[in-house]
């Protein structure tokens, strides 16, 4: 099938949210897996007083961690898939977070207050919430780069052409069946000489 020249079009490089939804995912797998090896699994989850950088963890808080980390891993193969992404993160986290602030008193009222606090949440827990929720809203709104189109050349065709050189006959004139071309243009080029025979001919017979 003949494939048209503009037809064959390429786009460079990664966009800027995939890179911004790996980066996250790539934070957030290293912060659960240094975790799990601070808490390790007992006291799923319990109020532990292990920290890491300031904020509280725990197992739980751990695991949470380490999805959201593959998740945003797998999720920056495609533009679309992490804008989701970023959905997850703003939705998922806003709550975390209001969630948190109800846990530690910056909001007053608590519905839930009868779950505890299972992730064994802080207020540095609770701001860096907020934060990737925000960073959430930037990678699921972020407009697209201008992607660089490569126009993909068309492969040269030649044209072979053959040539059949067909053999050459003598040319037949009238009743002339001579096929001896070459040997009649050279008797005909020399009139003198067939003059003169025929006039030696003719002296001999008149002799006798």
């Amino acid at each position: 099938m003949a494939r048209s020249k503009d037809a064959h079009l390429r786009v460079q490089g990664l966009q800027p949210v995939q890179v911004l939804a790996g980066l996250v995912g790539l934070v957030y797998l290293a912060a659960g897996i240094v975790g799990f090896a601070r808490t390790g699994l007992g006291n799923f989850a319990g109020n532990q007083h292990e920290m890491l950088l300031g904020f509280m963890i725990n197992p739980l808080h751990n695991l949470v961690h380490v999805v959201v980390g593959v998740l945003g891993l797998l999720t920056a193969t495609y533009s679309g898939l992490a804008r989701t992404y970023g959905w997850v993160l703003f939705v998922g986290y806003g709550l975390i977070a209001i969630w948190g602030l109800m846990i530690t008193g910056v909001i007053s009222s608590n519905p839930v207050a009868n779950l505890g606090n299972p992730l064994n949440l802080n207020n540095a827990d609770n701001w860096l919430h907020v934060g990737t929720a925000v960073l959430g809203l930037i990678i699921a709104v972020m407009p697209a780069r201008k992607v660089v189109h490569v126009v993909e050349p068309e492969p040269a065709t030649t044209a072979t052409t053959t040539t059949t050189t067909a053999p050459t006959e003598p040319i037949r004139t009238g009743g002339d069946t001579r096929a001896d071309v070459p040997e009649q243009a050279k008797a005909e080029a020399r009139p003198g000489e067939r003059r003169r025979g025929s006039w030696l001919r003719r002296s001999h017979t008149a002799a006798h």
